[in-house]
């Protein structure tokens, strides 16, 4: 597959190599703020554990599934910053306006057993929530992912956060129950897929705005 066409938005996706990857946007969210996109890196591990620890308890049961303290782990900090273009990536949402800048962040993960999938998962911190942040973080993480060789994406919610699976299902996420938590699956060479609804709008507009600065 080298490439598909998004025909809403009359752009044809190509891959190119991931050495030629961009590693910051510069952009707008939709309520005009100003904001850096960009990778994580090495020195962004306080940064990473503070937006954890600023979580409610809540958001990091619904995000991390546990409820242990307000501190994350070495193991997992290791496992967000550390980056592996074709395998996986973490980008995070920054208003460089504010004093702790991180607002969301959002990552994937490629299957080792199934090189084609990749598991993505998302952050969005409480007051920065219905901004339009995890749509932004879904359209990067797809076409970083797609830039990867990844053909599918699949995001995991527990049954209970409705509002995390109504938004994967508004967003073109086909939903399948697998007896302890729903799945989400969106096949990334065919964005004709996506429904009538303003999540899955807003997502088509963010691939068509983001697609020539990331592939």
């Amino acid at each position: 597959m080298d490439g598909f066409k998004h025909t809403k938005g009359g752009i044809r996706m190509k891959r190119i190599p991931l050495d030629a990857m961009k590693d910051r946007l510069e952009l707008n969210l939709r309520d005009d703020t100003p904001v850096i996109v960009r990778p994580l890196i090495e020195q962004d591990r306080p940064l990473v554990a503070e937006a954890y620890r600023r979580l409610s308890p809540e958001a990091r049961y619904q995000r991390f599934w546990t409820r242990t303290g307000e501190m994350l782990g070495d193991a997992m900090l290791d496992r967000l910053v550390e980056q592996n273009p074709s395998s996986h990536m973490t980008w995070t949402v920054l208003d460089p306006a504010r004093e702790f800048p991180g607002v969301g962040g959002a990552s994937w993960w490629r299957n080792p057993e199934k090189p084609g999938e990749a598991e993505i998962s998302a952050m969005v911190l409480d007051g920065d929530q219905s901004r339009g942040i995890g749509t932004l973080l879904l359209a990067v993480m797809w076409l970083t992912a797609f830039r990867a060789g990844v053909e599918h994406l699949v995001g995991y919610t527990l049954i209970e956060n409705r509002r995390a699976a109504n938004w994967m299902r508004d967003c073109g996420g086909r939903g399948e129950w697998d007896g302890y938590k729903l799945a989400f699956h969106w096949r990334l060479d065919d964005l004709d897929c996506l429904p009538e609804t303003p999540a899955a709008a807003d997502l088509a507009s963010w691939l068509a705005d983001l697609a020539p600065g990331i592939l």
